[in-house]
Parts: structure tokens; C-alpha cells; sequence
């Protein structure tokens, strides 16, 4: 992630939270690996197989670890993405990891660890919503 500026790393975050024009405008220009982080953070299938297919399964493994798989954690540790898998953690809701970045990394990365578990969290309370499912 040292290679992305400050400003890509906000326009990410905020991208993450919702903000389509950001979101577009890095696919658009020269980031589309964050943009449609974005699109595979909810879930979408192609978006996490153009992450996987386009040399970025940090990437995915980083949403991957933020959705409780451990196997992902430790692939992000064993290949040197610490930042990236103490982030899946914090996303997962590790307080330690929110700590832990919070103390080692810069306020960018602090910001995006949060939104994306804000994120994670919501999508996992709407699926658990009663009133979302069918009463057929």
C-alpha cells in the first residue's frame, strides 16, 4: 500500500464508503484494482475474480480475512502484507488489530481498516435481518 499517495488512500476510503463517483473515477484512472475493491468488498463475483485474475489477491485475500477466513490472514502474513492482514483482522472486528494499526500505520490506512469493517459489519447485520428474507 506504499505505493498509493495520500490522496488515492482517501479517495479509496471514502470510495469504500460509498462514494460511486470516487469509486469510478480510480477505475478510470490508472487504480481500477481499488475501485473495484469496492465491488468485490459487496460481494460482487467478477469484481473478486478481476482481483484474483489481474494480480491482485492481496487484495482479495484482504476481504477474505475481513470475512472471518483465517487462511487468508495467514497467506497475507506469510507473503509479507502484515499492514493487509492486521487490516482483515480490524475488519473482522479484532480489537487488537484496530490497536495495532492505529499505533504502527499512518491515519489513511486507520481510516480504510475502519470503513471497510463498517462495511463488512453492515453487509453481515443486513443478512442476518429477519425482515430482509422471504416469509414464503
Amino acid at each position: 500500500m506504499d505505493s498509493y499517495s495520500t490522496k488515492i488512500l482517501l479517495a479509496w476510503g471514502e470510495a469504500i464508503s460509498g462514494n460511486t463517483k470516487l469509486r469510478d473515477w480510480l477505475i478510470k484512472n490508472g487504480f481500477p484494482e481499488l475501485g473495484l475493491f469496492c465491488f468485490a468488498l459487496r460481494n460482487k463475483d467478477d469484481a473478486r475474480n478481476w482481483l484474483l485474475e489481474n494480480g491482485h489477491p492481496h487484495l482479495m485475500a484482504l476481504i477474505n480475512g475481513a470475512e472471518g477466513n483465517m487462511t487468508a490472514v495467514a497467506w497475507l502474513m506469510k507473503n509479507n502484507y502484515e499492514l493487509l492482514g492486521q487490516m482483515a483482522m480490524a475488519a473482522d472486528n479484532d480489537e487488537a488489530a484496530m490497536r495495532w494499526i492505529h499505533l504502527n500505520t499512518s491515519k489513511e490506512m486507520f481510516l480504510i481498516a475502519q470503513k471497510i469493517q463498517f462495511v463488512k459489519n453492515r453487509i453481515d447485520a443486513d443478512n442476518e435481518d429477519a425482515h430482509r428474507f422471504s416469509k414464503d
